[in-house]
């Protein structure tokens, strides 16, 4: 099979997406070649079958010649390609789903967040199927949801080896956006609230504000946060591995709905994670993970988690779970297969 993939970024330092470019890799073991369409180009290093066409935002593209770029690329590339996927971003569909339906291009879309917009409506009558991580992270009524497990290139992770703390502290780490919608506020309130019952706890914050409500709920958080807390700024995909190998606990208060792959990166990596995030409750609550988004919440889940004999079997256990359900291995063939 031919593909075209629509998506963001390519660029395999972009620290909150740079993960696809692990995707591409892996699409072009099984498919004859693949065409990328993206809205930014960085540093990549792809197979000879990829080929990646940027809209130009990073060479500072207006908003109109990018989306004359996308139709000129759409047409000029419509022999190259068999077949359509478009990553998380429903308005690419939108804009071509009936052009490429009407050039016989088989139409997939992979969406991963609560929201429902107009746009994925729209998406979801144009696009042939819908692939998603697991039933909350696609919402929009429709029978062409296919729930495919998330996709983690698994190796780094489980390659990484814990490095048990030197003194006893419980290094606790929270990968990805800060924003109040994350939860970083309980994090933070939380290793305090440890530290007055008498653990020795530090916070590490990997990532970086998106929007500038979340730059003005990060600066807030700064500059109230007491030593042990750690805000590292953003993180490269090789790295992660290494932060989490010197982790003790992932916390993750997200109220997305969606399945992070941050989380299930963690407990690939054997960190067990502490969440509120309704996608992971059927996955950590029989363990005594899951937690309501609460700083008292999620300190007293540390405590008593921390106290468990049954600590290892547990992380092994959830470890396995990763493995079985959410390789990127094991999807991307799945996806193939729908789409040819």
């Amino acid at each position: 099979m031919k593909l075209l993939i629509v998506t963001q970024v390519v660029d395999r330092h972009h620290s909150n997406l740079g993960f696809f470019h692990r995707w591409i890799e892996e699409f072009a073991k099984h498919c004859e070649t693949v065409q990328v369409i993206c809205l930014q180009e960085g540093e990549h290093a792809l197979p000879e079958n990829v080929r990646v066409h940027s809209l130009g935002k990073e060479a500072g593209a207006s908003r109109i010649a990018r989306l004359w770029r996308f139709y000129a690329l759409a047409w000029s590339l419509r022999r190259t390609y068999d077949a359509v996927l478009v990553h998380m971003n429903p308005e690419y569909v939108v804009l071509a789903g009936l052009l490429w339906r009407l050039w016989g291009k088989r139409v997939g879309l992979w969406y991963m967040h609560r929201s429902v917009t107009w746009k994925l409506k729209v998406a979801a009558r144009l696009v042939h199927i819908i692939f998603t991580g697991s039933p909350e992270s696609c919402r929009v009524e429709s029978d062409k949801i296919l729930v495919t497990g998330h996709g983690i290139d698994l190796l780094p992770f489980e390659h990484a080896g814990h490095v048990p703390s030197p003194d006893g502290t419980v290094r606790l780490v929270t990968i990805g956006r800060i924003s109040d919608s994350k939860g970083v506020r309980e994090m933070v309130e939380a290793r305090a609230q440890l530290e007055r019952r008498g653990m020795s706890a530090t916070l590490s914050v990997a990532g970086s504000s998106l929007t500038t409500d979340d730059a003005t709920y990060a600066a807030g958080l700064m500059a109230d946060a007491r030593e042990g807390v750690t805000f590292r700024g953003p993180i490269a995909r090789e790295d992660i591995p290494a932060l989490l190998a010197q982790a003790d606990m992932f916390l993750n208060l997200s109220n997305t709905g969606s399945l992070d792959k941050a989380v299930l990166e963690a407990l690939a990596a054997g960190v067990p994670a502490i969440s509120s995030n309704e996608a992971f409750k059927t996955m950590l609550e029989p363990h005594g993970l899951f937690v309501e988004r609460d700083a008292t919440a999620v300190a007293d889940v540390i405590e008593r988690f921390l106290a468990r004999d049954d600590r290892a079997a547990i992380i092994a256990k959830l470890q396995q779970e990763v493995r079985e359900k959410h390789s990127l291995q094991k999807l991307v063939p799945r996806i193939v297969e729908h789409l040819s």
